[in-house]
């Protein structure tokens, strides 16, 4: 049966005109070229020093990209976004008339913007509707899938000017392009992947216990080794160490006993 859940906590950026992708292609992590009215592109915005701003899933009905995005990061990507206009011919504005959906375990629903989620084909479809569409799953349950699978969501498992791209997963689930050219913060995450400069990654974790606030430090004998993020239903997203992932003693956090579950996808150094 397929699971549809709308998701209040993200809403839509529509960007019109001639240059719509050329515009979004030098300023995001991955090939928007690549989007069409089947196919979505995940990317993300970084700083010009290639730390993490916000991520996006672009969609596109053949007239304009809209970006399925964070809602409470879209006041602020549509004048961010819109700096890099210069003579383009190009809008970016916030669409509240979309709704945000995502549909898992089966086929979407009728929906005339919808693509596969592209990071995983278990993560299920993104869908964006002007109508309502026809619920049958909440937004808690679709989190508690996403978290089973160990996907990241925005700003509640990344920090803002301070995640490098590589840490989230954003390589083994087609979050950049190596072949596109230039794009903002490029310099950094090329220097990453090519330097093998990952010494933390963010990964799903088991949690018994109460569920640690965002941000509670993970320790293992007194050692400092990450931080908690994002939690549901016994299943987290924590930031820590690649050392803190090779066994030993029990990783603390808050009241909690985290244990970590690193998903088949999710490529490790030996």
């Amino acid at each position: 049966m397929t699971y549809v859940a709308e998701l209040p906590d993200r809403g839509a950026i529509a960007i019109e005109g001639e240059d719509r992708v050329s515009f979004l292609q030098g300023l995001v992590s991955n090939d928007v070229e690549q989007a069409s009215p089947e196919r979505a592109v995940w990317a993300a915005f970084l700083t010009p020093q290639g730390k993490w701003l916000a991520d996006f899933f672009i969609l596109t009905d053949g007239d304009r990209l809209l970006l399925d995005a964070e809602r409470a990061q879209i006041a602020g990507l549509v004048p961010r976004l819109s700096r890099y206009r210069l003579r383009a011919k190009v809008t970016v504005k916030a669409d509240d008339s979309l709704r945000v959906y995502a549909a898992w375990d089966g086929a979407p629903p009728p929906c005339p913007i919808a693509a596969p989620d592209p990071r995983l084909p278990a993560a299920g479809w993104r869908l964006i509707a002007a109508a309502p569409l026809p619920t049958n799953a909440t937004p808690a349950a679709y989190d508690s899938h996403r978290l089973s699978l160990g996907l990241p969501d925005g700003s509640r498992d990344m920090e803002t000017e301070k995640t490098v791209l590589l840490e989230a997963g954003f390589d083994e689930l087609s979050g950049v392009s190596w072949t596109k050219g230039c794009y903002m913060g490029q310099e950094l995450t090329a220097r990453t992947k090519y330097r093998g400069l990952v010494k933390r990654r963010l990964v799903p974790v088991a949690v018994q216990g109460p569920a640690p606030a965002p941000g509670t430090p993970i320790l293992r004998g007194g050692i400092d080794l990450g931080t908690m993020r994002s939690a549901h239903d016994g299943t987290g997203m924590a930031v820590l160490r690649l050392d803190a992932l090779k066994g030993g003693a029990p990783l603390i956090c808050g009241e909690a006993t985290l244990t970590p579950r690193i998903p088949p996808w999710m490529n490790l150094p030996a």
